[in-house]
């Protein structure tokens, strides 16, 4: 069984919220505060039947028309087909002397406007309608039980002329918006949240929606919602391969490299190679015809690319050729809701196969939040990525150079199939970095450490370092007890050629460059 047919809000966002579109021919609320763009979405509905070859009725209760045709050319909105009722204040009235002062007592009774709408919906037979706002009925009428009889005849006249209605409510008090929401067959309300504007279906008689508060943004061209990402409503089908690294030995230390379809988490502090390491990643999956894009919360493309060139990893060659592509992501301008939104047209559009997200310290600034909040976007971001078919990189700040180990910051551990970990080492008054896998969901992986180095040729990764203790606390030490040596042996002996401690000597014969 089909559902009701539907009719374009104009607004591709909020047609995805709605599943499609209004139900025709029935009534529509939205609500919110002044400034939060109720009458930009009403013009979008309009001019969205207009385009349709649909007869459209603006019904004014506030504003001028022609200062709202004004204000909808600065948006790029043509509304010279649109049909305009003025049932706006005459300023002129102002001066009367009249205890109505400007309403005239027939217009407060209703009847007059009541008239002016029929032989408006007479004349131009409207398919959509939108009233902005009809709250202002509130001020017109005698009582409460008047204004609700008048808002209910005049919902139930409108929708017997096979009209769709929109209007807009401005009420402030919370019984006022309830009275209105039992009138209509749906609800939406607008509000200005503290990292922008949002958008909420709260009732949508019949018919199924996303639910929650979705990022409504408001530019030259008009309104854009984008959607909260709900992961299990997007699939495709994939098959699980293993990618390699790019590098040998850290194909050994993941036993051949990671799944894809997998999110692996690479921490550590700042500066020991966590980027470096995912562009890596990244670099090797776009060599193998696989698209990759990587996301810079934390630094400008012109200072990445610059990096990473130094280090060998050909990244305006990759570009040039349409494998790879670097955004460079300004998180207090971008909510989740839109960081996502490019993320799906990424993925969607353009077949992305491996994304990086450089870094959670910085996505975390674009949710204004910590804990809960930033755990649920990053779980819904990874969930959409693996259902995809899509291979993840997750970089993760920590603050502490040495110390005590911690894998990951905010508990995202569980988030990760894989867990990649760079720290720091002090040796010899140096300090030196080591490379490890705490966790693959997927398969087996080498568990020691391995002495880490990046140099102009790219990144180098050592010998595993069996024959110390303490690598994790940053101050590593030879230990008298038995070392254990992963090809199945035990050394009681001390350093060996094998189990050979750090010296000075062992640096490359370049400094590492920044991470």
């Amino acid at each position: 069984m089909s559902g009701p047919q539907r009719l374009s809000t104009g607004i591709a966002g909020l047609d995805e919220v709605l599943g499609g579109g209004f139900p025709r021919e029935r009534a529509y609320m939205v609500t919110g505060g002044a400034g939060t763009g109720k009458t930009i979405l009403g013009l979008h509905f309009l001019t969205a039947g207009v385009d349709a070859d649909e007869n459209a009725l603006f019904v004014a209760f506030e504003e001028d028309p022609e200062d709202l045709s004004a204000d909808a050319r600065q948006l790029g909105f043509d509304t010279g087909e649109i049909e305009f009722l003025d049932l706006s204040p005459d300023a002129e009235e102002f001066v009367i002397d009249d205890r109505y002062d400007v309403f005239e007592p027939d217009v407060v009774e209703g009847s007059g406007i009541a008239d002016r709408i029929v032989e408006a919906v007479e004349r131009t037979d409207p398919d959509r309608v939108f009233i902005d706002p009809l709250t202002y009925l509130q001020y017109l009428a005698p009582n409460e039980y008047q204004y609700r009889q008048e808002v209910a005849g005049l919902v139930q006249y409108l929708t017997d002329q096979d009209a769709t209605v929109l209007f807009s409510s401005q009420a402030a008090i919370e019984g006022e918006r309830r009275t209105l929401e039992y009138l209509c067959d749906g609800s939406l309300t607008v509000a200005q949240a503290e990292n922008g504007r949002t958008i909420e279906v709260t009732k949508l008689r019949g018919s199924g929606f996303l639910s929650g508060a979705h990022t409504l943004e408001i530019s030259g061209d008009g309104i854009d919602v984008f959607t909260r990402l709900v992961p299990d409503a997007h699939d495709r089908t994939h098959s699980t391969t293993t990618l390699s690294t790019g590098v040998e030995e850290l194909d050994e230390l993941l036993h051949g490299g990671i799944e894809s379809s997998t999110v692996t988490v690479i921490s550590g502090p700042s500066g020991v190679g966590k980027t470096t390491t995912a562009s890596q990643l990244a670099v090797a999956s776009a060599k193998a015809s696989a698209r990759a894009v990587t996301y810079l919360f934390e630094e400008t493309r012109d200072t990445f690319v610059h990096r990473s060139e130094s280090v060998g990893l050909p990244i305006e060659q990759l570009e040039a050729d349409g494998t790879l592509s670097v955004e460079e992501v300004e998180p207090l301008r971008v909510s989740p809701d839109q960081f996502a939104h490019s993320v799906r047209r990424e993925v969607e559009e353009r077949d992305t196969q491996f994304v990086v997200i450089d870094g959670i310290s910085g996505y975390r600034l674009s949710i204004r939040g910590e804990g809960d909040e930033l755990i649920r976007e990053l779980h819904a971001l990874g969930r959409y990525l693996k259902r995809m078919g899509v291979t993840a990189v997750f970089i993760d700040d920590m603050k502490n150079v040495t110390g005590d180990f911690e894998p990951t910051s905010s508990n995202l551990s569980y988030l990760a199939d894989n867990l990649l970990f760079l720290r720091y080492l002090e040796a010899y008054g140096e300090l030196r970095k080591a490379i490890g896998v705490l966790k693959k969901r997927t398969g087996d992986f080498e568990r020691t450490l391995r002495e880490f180095g990046i140099r102009s040729d790219g990144i180098h990764v050592g010998e595993p370092l069996t024959g110390l203790r303490g690598i994790l606390t940053g101050t590593p030490e030879w230990g008298a007890d038995p070392v254990f040596d992963p090809r199945g042996s035990e050394d009681t002996a001390g350093p060996t050629d094998h189990h050979r401690r750090i010296e000075p000597s062992d640096r490359s014969e370049s400094a590492d460059p920044p991470e």
